[in-house]
């Protein structure tokens, strides 16, 4: 591990001013990735800026009935929260399925968007990788690739995001707070990652030296309906490899309203928009949420063990989707 400085600040414009005076600084959450990563010399940073005192820890009501929650709450405090718990069941759920308690009690809510993918080749300092060194390639391709991703890859690289708490962000329409040297900004949850391209090493759309202070929650009535379901190749900790974050509002037979997001299918939480416009307005049925399930995989492109997930991805959307209706209908 590099030798590295380290620094506690306790207020916002102090920790943007100290990561702009190094641009080889980084922000300390948690640490529950960084300080992986920085173990397997992937991440070298030379000055660690430690935010954990930064009063950012709050969730709160927004005036127009939505909830702010502060980028320094850990995983644990977010999910136990009887706002969250009672308005956005699926955020909840969705924490609770990743990491181990250990872990949820140090990660924070911003920290957690900013993880990097669990790739071997990436998280292997000795192996190429466009996302970690730019230009070298990405052997997963030709490799190991039964968890990468079916869409919006590109030939640079096929990993995928990690995040489970990212997903439930993704279906209710978050928005991310920042802070940076010339003032404070947002980003739709839609628009914080960036697609793959040619630059997978470019992951989010924040502006350099920018620190995360928040993640908005919008008022989504449905999401009171809604329910995380986390598909991974053991019970306990481990990454997933498809989850589904969905919410319904079936009226008189009818999807009236339907939010569904995909993770572990691609390197972002991925917004299943297609499959919400087939549904709408649809029969709430097993054959209609298949069927939207297929438009939404249409475009799926598949590497030699990785095909699994289309299946996989199209009976969660199935399964879950029908037990929200049957529990509606009781």
């Amino acid at each position: 591990m590099r030798e590295f400085g380290y620094r506690r600040v306790f207020d916002v414009p102090g920790a943007v001013a100290l990561l702009g005076t190094d641009p080889e600084a980084r922000y300390l959450g948690g640490g529950t990735n960084l300080v992986d990563l920085m173990k397997a010399g992937v991440e070298r940073p030379a000055l660690l800026v430690d935010v954990r005192e930064l009063p950012l820890d709050h969730i709160e009501a927004t005036a127009d009935g939505g909830l702010r929650i502060g980028a320094t709450v850990t995983n644990s405090d977010l999910a136990a929260h009887p706002d969250v718990r009672r308005r956005y069941p699926a955020l909840a759920q969705a924490v609770l399925a990743g990491a181990s308690g250990q872990l949820r009690n140090m990660a924070t809510v911003g920290g957690n968007l900013l993880q990097r993918t669990r790739c071997g080749y990436f998280v292997d300092a000795t192996k190429p990788c466009n996302k970690r060194a730019p230009g070298t390639g990405c052997p997963a391709i030709a490799g190991e690739h039964h968890n990468h991703a079916i869409l919006g890859a590109s030939e640079h690289c096929v990993a995928v995001h990690p995040s489970d708490m990212g997903v439930a962000l993704a279906a209710f329409d978050a928005v991310v707070s920042y802070e940076t040297a010339d003032g404070p900004g947002e980003l739709p949850l839609a628009e914080f990652y960036r697609p793959v391209g040619r630059t997978p090493h470019l992951e989010t759309a924040l502006p350099s030296g920018a620190l995360i202070t928040a993640v908005t929650l919008p008022p989504a009535p449905v999401a009171a309906a809604s329910r995380y379901r986390k598909v991974r190749e053991r019970a306990s900790y481990a990454f997933a490899i498809g989850s589904l974050a969905a919410a319904l509002d079936v009226r008189d037979g009818r999807v009236h309203e339907v939010r569904l997001a995909f993770g572990a299918v691609a390197s972002r939480p991925w917004r299943a928009r297609e499959a919400e416009r087939v549904l709408t307005g649809g029969p709430a049925t097993a054959e209609a949420f298949a069927a939207a399930a297929d438009a939404e995989l249409a475009d799926a492109e598949v590497l030699p063990d990785n095909g699994y997930k289309v299946t996989l991805m199209r009976n969660l959307v199935v399964a879950l989707l029908t037990e929200l209706t049957e529990e509606a209908a009781r």
